[in-house]
């Protein structure tokens, strides 16, 4: 009974923490609109989104009004606050903080479910962690068309880009957990997992799928297999290394999660090589010209890359950096969860890992198609 009361005081707390944010927000935004809603929540978080859906160089508030540019030099005089495309620092530990308050709530309701603290759960949800980066390339595909030419105009591809698509995998995912534990609670399934990750496959491969149609069928899509091949191939080689020199080095490393380890070392692998492969040698692939960091993380770690000698940069690049850090905070996270994390609060463990796997997973399968696809 003790327990039972616990659990519940905390989710008293969770949702109190919850509330307090959303009336500080909401509140802060009417009372004092031009400071809160237009200096913080537009400035950081909705005009970046509302510039990217519309393929604008950045948006701009000023009098009461928002102004979408399209030229880099008008951003550039214009009064801020000015919002360009991608994250900034602020937006970053913003998800952040909101992703961990997401998934502390979907703890609670996985507990009422009874499900969740399974490793099984992990694997189901793996394709879902693809789609969001090939639903995003989706969007790619039609930046800089007339709205009339596209499947998703504004503001309904808003869904469908980042940061908020994050949120929408988030809501497809658990709308579809919560059906397939319904499947299996009245024996049309054997196991949840198992219409979890088929609904996941299906949509991901109806998504590529439509990709490749685009391709086949348009002039503003084109394929470059090559690619994909070369960020598989290239992740699976630098997991199979670190993995490798883990178990013979420091196994204890990996004692907590097992094979799930591998799965979040290749994750981040693959946004890892894909930056390296898209930033780096895109043009030597076939491409037209390499793609450009949109992350400010990112960004600066190549330009720690182009502080080396331009022979250097000649032969291995300058995003080399960030694949290093990748791999070496995929390994840290690997340790911190040891054997004794899972045995106290499983559900907790197993969702903390999918995210991590989803931050890693989601735009590196993004980065990788959308050079796949040229868009």
């Amino acid at each position: 009974m003790a327990t039972a009361i616990e659990e519940f005081d905390t989710e008293r707390l969770w949702g109190g923490v919850v509330a307090v944010l959303a009336v500080a927000l909401v509140g802060g935004a009417l009372v004092f609109p031009e400071r809160v809603y237009y200096g913080f929540v537009w400035h950081y978080f909705w005009g970046p989104v509302v510039a990217d859906a519309q393929s604008a160089t950045c948006a701009a508030y000023a009098d009461g009004s928002v102004r979408l540019l399209y030229d880099a030099a008008a951003c550039t005089a214009a009064a801020e606050p000015v919002a360009y495309p991608g994250y900034t620092l602020v937006s970053e530990v913003g998800y952040a903080l909101t992703m961990l308050l997401a998934l502390v709530g979907l703890v609670f309701l996985l507990r009422r479910l009874d499900v969740g603290g399974e490793r099984s759960m992990f694997y189901a949800l793996f394709p879902f962690m693809f789609l969001g980066g090939a639903l995003r390339v989706v969007e790619d595909a039609f930046d800089g068309l007339d709205p009339s030419e596209t499947v998703v105009s504004f503001p309904w591809n808003t869904l469908i880009i980042s940061p908020v698509i994050y949120f929408t995998m988030f809501a497809v995912a658990l709308v579809t957990l919560v059906v397939s534990v319904w499947l299996a609670g009245r024996d049309a399934a054997s196991e949840y997992g198992y219409p979890l990750a088929g609904v996941g496959t299906a949509l991901l491969a109806v998504t590529v799928g439509y990709l490749g149609v685009l391709a086949a069928t348009t002039t503003y899509v084109d394929f470059y297999p090559q690619i994909t091949i070369v960020v598989l191939a290239g992740a699976t080689l630098v997991t199979w290394l670190a993995w490798t020199a883990v178990e013979r080095f420091a196994p204890e490393i990996n004692a907590g999660t097992g094979r799930m380890g591998i799965v979040v070392l290749w994750a981040h692998s693959v946004d890892g090589v894909a930056n390296v492969v898209g930033i780096d040698w895109a043009k030597e692939l076939g491409l037209p010209a390499d793609l450009v960091p949109k992350h400010p993380v990112n960004a600066a770690l190549i330009g720690v890359g182009e502080q080396f000698p331009e022979a250097v940069q000649h032969f291995i690049g300058t995003a080399w950096p960030f694949l290093v850090v990748k791999v070496l905070a995929a390994v840290f996270v690997i340790w911190v969860f040891d054997e004794r994390i899972f045995e106290e609060s499983p559900r907790y463990a197993v969702l903390l890992l999918v995210a991590i796997v989803a931050v890693g997973l989601g735009p590196g399968t993004r980065d990788m198609l959308r050079a796949t696809f040229g868009v």
